[in-house]
């Protein structure tokens, strides 16, 4: 395509190309500090094309697609053509990645442990993970935690951390302007805007961490927390991994040992330094 761009993100290598030069630019700004990998063979593909012939100048109207794609997709305008090449990218890697187990989790590591959090959209992991790194942790990921199959470790995936409404403001106050991308209105889910990690992030994304404790948190509750059996657990991730029953046998043997292996704690919090208190402890206590 016309405007495109190579991004390194954790393991994957992504060619996004666009009709519109905008959010290849926006992309090009925000993943500035990336490896430059302008000659390398990418792993996946991301192309942001118009729905019809007519819509590349009248209403634009964006239809994701790629390697993979979901030919049911609602169509997104350009002005949130940054989302737009965020979501291809997600998508390649749900529906095509095999290297590892993917869990839609976020994921933070100190002292060469790590810290998994997972749970619905609107849960606070995301928010939880970004504040995180700016005290004292590294961002691993927001998206995907992605879980070796051999060796156990989980491996980061430090894209662009994705806010939605209230908590935008909370992590621009923490963050700064400066490491935040333009403010999305309206879209399917809000207001979204994204922030960019920190450069110790980017520079440490080959570096993996052994899990050390997992966390199903959920914000707007009273703080509580509160123990889970195995097999809901292992249930719960399987539900948040997008290529578990691909991956088949070996997919099953290293869920197994991180459920068996890692201990695992359901949280409510009712703000982020209830948050932060209930994580130091925790840690404290079981990792």
């Amino acid at each position: 395509m016309k405007h495109a761009i190579r991004l390194k993100i954790g393991p994957a290598t992504f060619r996004i190309g666009s009709t519109w030069p905008q959010p290849i630019a926006q992309l090009a700004q925000l993943y500035a500090a990336y490896p430059d990998v302008s000659d390398a063979v990418a792993d996946f593909t991301v192309r942001l094309q118009p729905t019809g012939f007519a819509r590349r100048w009248l209403r634009p109207s964006i239809f994701i697609t790629g390697d993979h794609g979901l030919a049911d997709a609602a169509p997104m305008s350009l002005a949130h053509g940054l989302l737009a090449a965020e979501m291809g990218m997600n998508l390649q890697m749900a529906l095509g990645w095999r290297r590892h187990l993917l869990l839609h989790a976020s994921s933070v590591e100190k002292d060469g442990r790590a810290l998994v959090m997972t749970g619905e959209s609107g849960s606070g992991k995301s928010t939880l993970a970004a504040l995180l790194g700016e005290r004292g942790w590294r961002l691993m990921g927001d998206e995907f935690a992605l879980l070796d199959l051999d060796s156990g470790m989980i491996l980061p995936f430090p894209r662009l951390v994705s806010l939605k409404n209230q908590a935008i403001d909370v992590v621009t106050a923490a963050v700064g302007p400066e490491r935040m991308g333009p403010l999305l209105r309206a879209t399917a889910k809000g207001d979204i805007r994204h922030m960019v990690p920190r450069a110790d992030a980017v520079r440490r994304m080959g570096e993996g961490a052994k899990p050390a404790l997992l966390l199903f948190p959920r914000f707007g509750h009273a703080a509580d927390v509160r123990p889970l059996g195995q097999g809901e657990i292992f249930m719960r991730l399987t539900q948040a991994s997008t290529n578990y029953v691909t991956l088949g046998e070996r997919s099953f043997t290293a869920l197994t040992r991180f459920v068996t292996q890692v201990p695992a704690r359901a949280i409510d919090f009712p703000s982020g330094e209830a948050a932060f208190d209930m994580v130091d402890r925790l840690w404290e206590a079981l990792a």
